[in-house]
């Protein structure tokens, strides 16, 4: 289960509410955890409230700064045991706020003695563990989709004429996992950037750019726009539309493609010029 970008901001709100709902309603309907009415130094309402928001918080805060180091300084060898590692650090955080909300919510004199701490600790990490169970059993509905070509070269692209056919009609792309499936018309596809095992989608629709973050490698896509010549792989990190280029600088060393609506460069590398050129010369004769 890669790490890097699943939680981008705008997901990451939602992530953390469903959390809080799940912990909410779990605490207040279920009371999985002995509860001494005596001691609350409020409504057992306020205090489930207390006890789902806080891990919520935690959660989007950590998540959040580690999604931002992660852009500043990429790393290219996630790991599953670095996911587990930064999992179990958000347990410990989790299990510590909740120790320290004890004097909150309770009258009990022993809150802070290592008793309690031990014990809302061990809680954070069962209740999580359980709930990691869960998403790790509920695997097969994110199971990767998508077989690749052990004979398929980057370069091996057909060289048929450029279709001017700007009515196309929509590509659908399977990726790593059934949620990320998506369509789109190969005209609209500006270019599409690759970050680990991620793809960044920047697509034109309608006069308006938009991008979208998908989960599959940027070989798999390209793969898959076979049939579209004119999507063309550049770059070890890029793939972009030639019908959509406005604007071409560089030498034989490489390139700096420009486009409509955006003031984002995509290279051309060296590896790349010669299909490159062949396509685009196409396509300036095509149009």
């Amino acid at each position: 289960m890669d790490y890097p970008l699943r939680y981008q901001s705008k997901n990451l709100a939602k992530i953390a509410f469903i959390q809080f709902l799940l912990i909410f309603v779990t605490l207040y309907f279920f009371r999985p955890f002995t509860v001494n009415v005596s001691e609350q130094k409020m409504n057992y309402l306020t205090i489930c409230c207390l006890h789902a928001l806080l891990p919520a918080f935690i959660v989007y805060l950590y998540i959040n700064t580690l999604t931002r180091f992660r852009k500043k300084h990429p790393i290219n060898d996630w790991t599953l045991k670095k996911e587990f590692f930064h999992t179990a650090i958000v347990f410990l955080i989790i299990g510590l706020s909740g120790f320290l909300l004890r004097s909150v919510i309770y009258t009990n004199p022993d809150n802070i003695s290592w008793r309690y701490l031990w014990e809302e600790i061990r809680n954070a990490y069962l209740a999580g563990i359980v709930f990691c169970f869960y998403l790790i059993f509920s695997k097969f509905y994110f199971s990767p989709t998508i077989d690749e070509s052990p004979n398929y070269h980057p370069l091996a692209v057909s060289l048929e004429p450029v279709k001017q056919d700007l009515a196309a009609p929509s590509i659908f792309i399977k990726a790593h996992v059934r949620i990320d499936d998506f369509y789109f018309k190969a005209d609209d596809l500006l270019f599409a950037k690759a970050d680990g095992n991620y793809v960044m989608i920047y697509i034109l629709e309608d006069g308006f750019l938009k991008s979208e973050l998908k989960r599959i490698s940027l070989k798999q896509l390209e793969i898959q726009l076979v049939a579209y010549p004119y999507l063309l792989r550049c770059h070890r990190a890029y793939l972009l539309n030639v019908k959509r280029v406005v604007k071409l600088s560089g030498n034989s060393q490489g390139y700096l493609i420009s486009f409509d609506r955006t003031e984002d460069k995509v290279p051309v590398s060296r590896a790349y010029l010669n299909v490159f050129d062949q396509v685009y010369q196409q396509a300036n004769v095509a149009c």
